[in-house]
């Protein structure tokens, strides 16, 4: 039975299975999500919504409702599309508009190891039933229910996994940090809430370039998995990760195995501190060249602070081809104030910071 994720404006994510003789409203329906719909007979538009990725029926919707350059383009009317595969669907409109219930998974702690002074990794499981399904590159918030503290981190496992793993900044004040150091141990019960978050790995159809800055790089992690597992392991992807200290340059065995699993992924690391003895030095966009970036024929994931980002963002446009799409999460300080559009997603995490997860693409403005 297909799998659909269903992508709210606000950055919330649901998946719910599908029969393919049902529509996406009615199997959305099923499952106590009211997505937008008035006639249900394909004429209204009102719940006309994007096609990210899978294969489906759209149906017989009228002219007026979907033009033919809105079908090219990917919309689909949710009254009349069935799923032929899994789907990834942007519904137009926020979560509580469509009666999105709280979900939260019961987890316990299995692993946490400190992999840098600055560093660590976290991995639980679920006490009932399974891990809360995700796409590559989302993020949960992981409560500690006696703590009182709650942050988003990113997933660094690939769906499906049995075990979720997150990669931690470790700051010396904290408040996660701290418990974590001081208090977790195994079996600790943890409350993960989500996926969250509209960055993650769309559909390969061109060469990939991924540049990641610090704990930046723990999504990439989650998506060369997921490349790694499914029927794409000849695309081509390339990895820029810097951090300050060769330290901090974390997960290298794991992105090693990874280059083992797929043929096509080549890889650079980079430290800014100048006086690092790391074979390269200076920051990631000192290595976007145009080669790097295909000649504008890319599509580029940028995760790290806000000013790596921007920094990313104006150097792949300079040399006058720019990529195909731009995807981007980054981590802005939380006392900044930020407009939420349909395509951002505001969150906090352990630093006191506010972390704005965006899309920009090419082909939707």
């Amino acid at each position: 039975m297909p799998q659909i994720a269903l992508n709210f404006e606000d950055g919330i994510t649901r998946f719910i299975d599908a029969d393919e003789s049902e529509s996406i409203a009615d199997a959305a329906y099923r499952h106590s999500i009211n997505v937008p719909l008035d006639c249900a007979n394909g004429v209204c538009g009102t719940c006309k919504a994007f096609r990210q990725s899978g294969e489906c029926d759209r149906g017989s919707p009228s002219e007026g409702a979907l033009s033919e350059a809105e079908a090219v383009e990917g919309y689909i009317l949710c009254c009349q599309t069935r799923a032929k595969s899994d789907l990834v669907i942007d519904i137009l409109a926020s979560s509580e508009a469509c009666k999105v219930k709280p979900k939260q998974t019961i987890c316990e702690v299995v692993d946490l190891e400190s992999l840098s002074e600055h560093r660590i990794r976290l991995s639980v499981r679920s006490r009932e039933g399974g891990l809360p399904m995700f796409l590559p590159g989302q993020y949960a918030n992981i409560t500690a229910p006696d703590e009182g503290v709650s942050r988003p981190y990113s997933f660094t496992s690939a769906p499906g996994s049995d075990v979720a793993t997150f990669l931690i900044r470790n700051l010396p004040n904290g408040r996660m940090s701290l418990f974590l150091k001081a208090k977790v141990k195994r079996g600790e019960r943890l409350l993960l809430d989500g996926p969250f978050g509209n960055f993650y790995l769309r559909t390969p159809t061109r060469p990939m370039l991924f540049i990641a800055a610090g704990t930046g790089v723990g999504p990439f992690l989650s998506m060369l998995g997921c490349l790694a597992m499914t029927g794409s392991r000849d695309q081509v992807v390339r990895l820029i990760y810097g951090t300050r200290d060769p330290a901090d340059l974390v997960e290298l065995e794991r992105i090693e195995a990874l280059r083992a699993l797929l043929p096509n992924f080549s890889y650079v690391t980079t430290c800014s501190n100048p006086a690092s003895q790391h074979q390269l030095s200076g920051r990631v966009t000192d290595y976007m060249s145009a080669e790097a970036l295909n000649y504008g024929d890319v599509d580029v994931y940028l995760c790290g602070p806000p000013e790596m980002v921007e920094s990313g963002r104006r150097h792949a446009a300079k040399y006058g081809s720019p990529p195909a799409n731009i995807y981007f999460e980054n981590f802005a300080p939380a006392a900044t104030l930020y407009q939420v559009t349909n395509e951002q997603n505001l969150r906090s995490d352990d630093c006191g910071r506010r972390r704005v997860s965006d899309t920009s693409s090419a082909a939707r403005p």
